[in-house]
C-alpha cells in the first residue's frame, strides 16, 4: 500500500466513526432499525490488504465503538466476523492476483457485485451484533427481524454514500 491509500483509509476511518458515534448513535426507528455506516471502513479496504492488518483494523474499529457505545465487545466481535466474511467472499468471488482495481467500491466493481458483497457482509455483521446484544435465544424472532430491518437500512445508507462518492471507471 502506498502512502496515499493509507491516508485515504485513515481519513475514512475517522470520518465514518465520527458520523457513527456522534450522529447516528441515537438514530433508531422504533428500536427496530439502526444504521451502522461504520461497516464501510472494513468493506472498502483495498483487496490486497493483508489478513492480519484487516483483522487488526476490524478489531480497532469495533473496540473504538464499544468504548463509545458502552458495549462489552459486541461491536468488536461483529467487526471481526465482518472481516472474516469479507475475506471468504473475496477469495471465493475474485482472484486477488488478477484484480486491476485497488478497492471494492461501487464504481470499481459495479452495482451487482458490490450489492451482493455488501448484503452478505452487513448481514453477518448485524446478525452477530444483535444476537450478542440480546444474548438470549428466546427472542430470536425479534432479533432476526431487527437484524433484517437494520440490514436494509444500513445497505440503503451504504449504497447512498457510495453513489455520492461514486468514482466511475474511465473506459
Amino acid at each position: 500500500m502506498n502512502s496515499r491509500t493509507i491516508i485515504v483509509n485513515l481519513l475514512r476511518w475517522m470520518a465514518l466513526l465520527f458520523i457513527q458515534i456522534f450522529l447516528l448513535r441515537n438514530m433508531a426507528f422504533y428500536n427496530l432499525s439502526t444504521p451502522f455506516i461504520y461497516v464501510l471502513v472494513i468493506l472498502l479496504l483495498p483487496f490486497r490488504t493483508p489478513n492480519l492488518l484487516l483483522y487488526l483494523i476490524a478489531f480497532m474499529t469495533g473496540i473504538t465503538l464499544d468504548a463509545f457505545y458502552d458495549t462489552l465487545g459486541v461491536h468488536t466481535s461483529a467487526c471481526v466476523a465482518l472481516a472474516f466474511v469479507r475475506t471468504i467472499f473475496i477469495s471465493i468471488s475474485l482472484n486477488r492476483d488478477s484484480i486491476d482495481e485497488p478497492e471494492p467500491t461501487l464504481g470499481n466493481m459495479g452495482l451487482r457485485w458490490f450489492s451482493l458483497y455488501a448484503v452478505l457482509c452487513i448481514f453477518a455483521h448485524h446478525l452477530i451484533l444483535f444476537f450478542l446484544e440480546a444474548f438470549k435465544i428466546s427472542s430470536w424472532s425479534y432479533t432476526l427481524g431487527r437484524t433484517l430491518l437494520s440490514v436494509v437500512f444500513t445497505l440503503f445508507t451504504v449504497i447512498l454514500v457510495e453513489f455520492i462518492f461514486h468514482n466511475r471507471k474511465s473506459a
